[in-house]
């Protein structure tokens, strides 16, 4: 079984070869690592190779993690399905929220936020493969709460994210990106900049990094299957 090592530079390369292939520019691609269901110890040794951005999706077993690892200089996002009863805690320790589906949840995280923090940056969540079972608004939708929250204090609007559907079929993959990556440069047309598409994951991540994805979220190919959350210190019941 490959070490945490290994698979780290396994998906550096897969990135740094899509970004190639795109003919983008070194650098335009941010990995995202999927910490939620790890330990504080897997997360540390993962920033000793050189990580720095961690993405978490259950609140309670997050901020246990982000206290053990007070003294690291990670970078938090919050990338869950997002609820009126987590904001003041995301507003509070997290630089960044991806799952934004609501005025109403960003007007609370605007509120929560810290004066003395830096704006908390912030994706829309767009369900863009019209899955009823899945979070985030419709495309057609995101014009409007775009506007709506783009000048909330305490907040940065930075762009879209997406969990498209997953296919076996190539073509199928590559299109919720390319309409993602649409999508933004329409808001950015209409006079708010984005320049951030969160999208992209172990199975697809160079579908998306050809599309355009400047943050991808992996978790299974660095660390590996996920263990159940029960056996992580501090962490019981559903989140």
């Amino acid at each position: 079984m490959p070490t945490l090592t290994e698979r780290f530079e396994q998906v550096k390369m897969r990135i740094k070869a899509a970004t190639i292939a795109a003919e983008r520019p070194a650098g335009a691609v941010t990995l995202v690592a999927v910490s939620k269901a790890r330990s504080a110890s897997e997360i540390a040794d993962l920033h000793r190779l050189g990580q720095h951005a961690f993405g978490e999706s259950y609140l309670q077993e997050a901020l246990v993690k982000l206290n053990t690892l007070a003294g690291l200089p990670l970078e938090w996002h919050f990338i869950g399905p997002l609820q009126a009863n987590k904001t003041r805690h995301v507003a509070e320790h997290f630089a960044w929220a991806h799952s934004v589906d609501r005025l109403k949840l960003a007007k609370r995280l605007s509120e929560q936020r810290p004066t003395g923090l830096p704006p908390l940056n912030i994706c829309l969540q767009v369900n863009i493969s019209g899955e009823p079972t899945k979070s985030g608004i419709r495309p057609d939708e995101v014009p409007k709460l775009a506007a709506e929250i783009a000048n909330l204090p305490g907040l940065r609007l930075r762009g879209l994210m997406a969990i498209p559907a997953v296919t076996d079929d190539i073509e199928q993959a590559w299109r919720p990106f390319r309409l993602l990556r649409e999508l933004a440069a329409s808001i950015t047309a209409r006079g708010i900049p984005l320049d951030t598409l969160s999208m992209g994951m172990s199975d697809d991540l160079e579908a998306a990094v050809m599309e355009g994805a400047t943050l991808v979220r992996v978790g299974t190919a660095l660390f590996g299957p996920r263990p159940p959350r029960d056996v992580l210190p501090g962490v019981t019941g559903n989140q």
